[in-house]
């Protein structure tokens, strides 16, 4: 009889010892899924329990989606190289959790098939959503290790596909919240921050404190005017008062300013547990970094000869 085959324990390293770091990191991803059942089993999710669920998922999709992208920035700035063990768990959630936000939509469509594709067909946010979730699901089916050896190059061009696809998910993310996107600009603020390390990268930019922290400043800026253009496109309110509102503490505190604090704590690794300054750049270090999605860990990926 053939050997039977089985999947791996998340929480184990690929020697089959116990990774405490993974261990951690899959009770993170599992804990918002957890919250979210409880909270349905407890009726206490609203008037519409099954319309809170999509909401969270789809939340949860793209935080995670986003913490995925921040594994490779943080590895280098903070020197951990062992965070680069977390990626693949980490892209297989968020694609996990927006698996689950187009189930509960089919769900809350009474399993109405034909009406969820003419929604997904009519309506330009839902289309964004799913054109988003089929390249996660592409860059989920193809995160294997056999994948990675049978595609060969090909392999890095389909998973630089993360970046529009992060992209068209955080879009998606704008439109259905109507009317306050605090949530979404928090958020495409933090993924700014991630692509202009990722642009420092590119341009082989020195990272160092004083780097980091002008790349925090910069994105914050970004983060501001995204605001103020999105609500003067969207609602016609004056671009002039919305960035006003930066500077008024006295209500709740601005996307740009949170932004601003996370990125401040790229400086502050960098500071604390960072090597000596050191220019990076393509092809630098090892191969994770050569990286699309991070939906596979470091060693597994294909090198250049």
């Amino acid at each position: 009889m053939p050997a039977r085959t089985t999947l791996p324990l998340p929480w184990l390293d690929r020697a089959g010892r116990l990774s405490v770091l993974k261990l951690l990191c899959f009770l993170l991803v599992l804990a918002p899924g957890l919250y979210l059942a409880q909270g349905y089993a407890r009726d206490a999710l609203g008037a519409k329990p099954v319309t809170a669920l999509i909401h969270g998922t789809g939340d949860w999709a793209v935080r995670l989606l986003l913490a995925t992208l921040a594994v490779s920035p943080l590895r280098r700035i903070a020197d951990w190289p062992r965070l680069i063990n977390l990626r693949r768990m980490l892209g297989l959630a968020a694609l996990a959790y927006a698996v689950a936000h187009l189930a509960l939509y089919v769900v809350d469509q009474n399993f109405d098939l034909a009406k969820v594709a003419s929604e997904i067909a009519l309506r330009i946010y839902l289309t964004i959503g799913f054109v988003a979730l089929a390249g996660l699901v592409a860059l989920g089916w193809t995160s294997t290790d056999a994948a990675i050896r049978r595609m060969g190059p090909a392999w890095n061009r389909l998973h630089r596909l993360v970046y529009p696809i992060a992209a068209l998910g955080l879009l998606h993310y704008f439109l259905q919240s109507k009317i306050d996107v605090t949530d979404p600009v928090f958020w495409t603020g933090l993924f700014l921050l991630l692509m202009g390390w990722r642009l420092m990268h590119r341009l082989s930019a020195p990272t160092r404190p004083w780097s980091l922290l002008l790349l925090a400043l910069g994105t914050a800026l970004l983060t501001a005017l995204l605001e103020a253009a999105w609500y003067g496109l969207k609602s016609g309110v004056p671009a002039g008062l919305v960035l006003g509102a930066n500077l008024d503490f006295s209500g709740p505190i601005r996307p740009a300013w949170w932004v601003l604090g996370v990125g401040l704590l790229l400086p502050l690794a960098n500071t604390v547990r960072g090597k000596p300054a050191r220019r990076v750049g393509p092809g630098t270090g090892p191969g994770a970094e050569r990286q699309g999605s991070g939906l596979v860990p470091a060693r597994a990926m294909p090198q250049k000869p």
